[in-house]
């Protein structure tokens, strides 16, 4: 059987929750949240090309530790 790697912090049990909370979120609640992120002013989204995401996690990674 294949064992899982989570990201520290994570086991199967928060995945299972994150997985059920958007499962269940309505497209409303789902249109809520997307504009209540877009209101933080701490953060900034973009468009980048996929072969550049690896680069960007990586860059979020170090930023983070």
């Amino acid at each position: 059987m294949r064992q899982h790697r989570f990201p520290p912090g994570w086991d199967e049990e928060r995945v299972r929750q994150v997985l059920a909370h958007y499962a269940e979120q309505t497209e409303d609640e789902a249109v809520a949240e997307d504009e209540a992120a877009m209101e933080e002013s701490t953060q900034t989204v973009m468009e980048v090309p996929h072969e550049l995401v690896p680069a960007i996690r990586e860059l979020i990674a170090k930023h983070q530790a």
